[in-house]
């Protein structure tokens, strides 16, 4: 890695909480409201993005943070395979 780059959390933590946030909304809303498989297709993207994040900074959460962070993917990962079916 160059000096002048950043390391990949240094540059998560300096992501706006807010647009985050909407970013992941408008995801979940677009694979709520397509159709059938591709609407699933992108609510299991996103659930990959999710599981990659959490990946990361799995060792700085606290407990309760990470069983939250596990419910919910495991009901967006539900939800993106009873809508593929």
């Amino acid at each position: 890695m160059q000096p002048t780059q950043r390391a990949l959390p240094e540059r998560l933590a300096r992501v706006n909480p807010t647009r985050a946030f909407l970013l992941a909304l408008a995801f979940i809303l677009a694979g709520l409201l397509l159709p059938g498989i591709i609407g699933g297709l992108v609510l299991l993207i996103l659930a990959g993005g999710m599981i990659a994040l959490a990946r990361l900074t799995w060792s700085v959460q606290a407990p309760q943070t990470r069983l939250v962070r596990l419910v919910l993917l495991t009901a967006l990962i539900g939800i993106a395979i009873l809508k593929i079916l």
